[in-house]
């Protein structure tokens, strides 16, 4: 009897096969932020609203903020509650179960450690300077469930970096705060300035001066965030940094006859439950195609949120069977993914090493993107929508600016000196050639 998840299986085969591909990509697009080249005129007249909404912030200050969390969280948030208070981190903190604080300290440990490992600022080099960024805006999103894990990822690689001062923003969705585990874990990490603000409205407030008395806007925003919170990064590149444009969560799983069907759908599942989210399987073997889907089929009903979830899958995810592991390779390094699973037996690391474009890769059956995502060390902060082609999970490097040293001595400017001048010179630039000239004359 037919399913409505059958429609995700497709092969490699089919005349239509890259058109179905290209779709999937563009819905990704459409659900990381509003405008565009080819929008329709609501997702133009979205976009209108969040630059409405920056520019209003700016004017209006917090005044502004103030309305607008009323307006979408239902919170009217006075001034004088607009930043927690030391009291409040102090008290989630104290109240934290000791066993859950415990877990937390030993994945800030692992970040920490392997950011440190990876960090550009170790190493000296006379033509370099590194310095930290001064001020980053943090960007957590507000759920009835708390995001942890989002500061700690985030966190970590910026005090690795050397940022001196860290601004938490996270909308009032917990009983009308933020959840007090996303509190004390801000506390464990030292961090002092959290607002009870989220969407649109608090990147305008970290990109803006004097929101409240005393505040400050930061120099690069990061983190994740829906559509008004994307599109505003994207609005405000250029007056502040951004990490990337980060869209539904996806997840690109190779694996071949070796793999577990269960652990697949599994693995494919911790994805689309995001709602949005894409989780898309590449094989070779049409027996493990059908034996994942049936999988999904069984799996998806076990879970509390089964409609959401079937919804997504039909909406952002594929199986598609290929003839041979050549073309799967082929169309992983194209596709890009924010998370890429090998599980391909032995073949897995050398699949691996074949692939150029992914945010994060996760090598053989005991390594499912959970492990990123909560554990292992790299953040999981990473490009969607195929900007991995040219965005790279997010580390302490993303927190360090690079400035050239130049020093030239009498002697040293004189072997070069002529050179300069007939370089500027052709340039028709006579005061940069003679900004030289003047330095060799006796």
């Amino acid at each position: 009897m037919p399913h409505e998840l059958d429609q995700i299986l497709i092969s490699s085969s089919q005349p239509d096969f890259a058109d179905k591909l290209d779709e999937l990509h563009n819905k990704l697009r459409e659900e990381a932020r509003f405008g565009g080249f080819d929008k329709e005129s609501e997702s133009e007249n979205n976009r209108q609203e969040v630059l409405d909404i920056i520019r209003d912030v700016s004017k209006r200050k917090y005044e502004a903020v103030r309305e607008y969390t009323n307006k979408f969280d239902k919170e009217d948030i006075p001034p004088e509650r607009f930043q927690v208070s030391e009291e409040q981190l102090q008290q989630a903190h104290s109240e934290i179960d000791k066993n859950i604080l415990k877990i937390v300290r030993q994945a800030i440990e692992n970040v920490r450690k392997y950011q440190k490992e990876i960090y550009l600022g170790n190493f000296k080099h006379p033509g370099i300077k590194y310095t930290p960024i001064k001020r980053v805006g943090i960007c957590v999103p507000g759920a009835s469930a708390p995001l942890p894990s989002t500061v700690i990822m985030i966190a970590v690689p910026t005090q690795v970096a050397g940022v001196k001062q860290l601004a938490v923003v996270s909308p009032p969705r917990y009983k009308g705060d933020i959840h007090p585990v996303t509190l004390a874990v801000c506390c464990e990490l030292g961090i002092d300035e959290v607002y009870r603000v989220g969407g649109a409205q608090a990147v305008a407030a970290l990109s803006t001066d004097e929101v409240v008395t005393g505040f400050k806007k930061v120099d690069k925003i990061v983190g994740p965030g829906n559509k008004w919170v994307q599109t505003a990064k994207l609005i405000n590149f250029g007056y502040v940094g951004i990490d990337s444009i980060a869209g539904p969560s996806e997840v690109l799983i190779i694996a071949n006859e070796k793999a577990n069907p269960a652990w697949v759908a599994a693995d494919m599942l911790s994805q689309a439950e995001h709602a949005p989210g894409s989780a898309v399987l590449f094989t070779d073997s049409q027996k493990l195609a059908e034996n994942v889907l049936t999988e999904l089929k069984k799996q998806v009903n076990q879970l509390g949120r089964a409609e959401a979830t079937i919804e997504c899958l039909k909406e952002f995810s594929k199986i598609v069977v290929f003839e041979n592991m050549e073309g799967i390779i082929k169309w992983a390094d194209d596709f890009a993914p924010e998370h890429l699973e090998i599980q391909c037996g032995e073949q897995s690391r050398s699949i691996a090493d074949q692939i150029e474009n992914a945010g994060a890769i996760f090598i053989g059956d005991y390594s499912p993107v959970a492990v990123g995502d909560y554990w292992a060390g790299p953040s999981h902060t990473l490009p969607t929508g195929q900007t991995a082609k040219f965005f790279s999970a997010l580390s302490a490097n993303d927190f360090i600016k690079s400035t050239s040293i130049i020093e030239y001595d009498k002697e040293k400017l004189a072997e070069s000196a002529e050179d300069i001048i007939r370089l500027a010179e052709t340039e028709g630039l006579d005061a940069h050639a003679k900004s030289i000239k003047i330095r060799q004359q006796k």
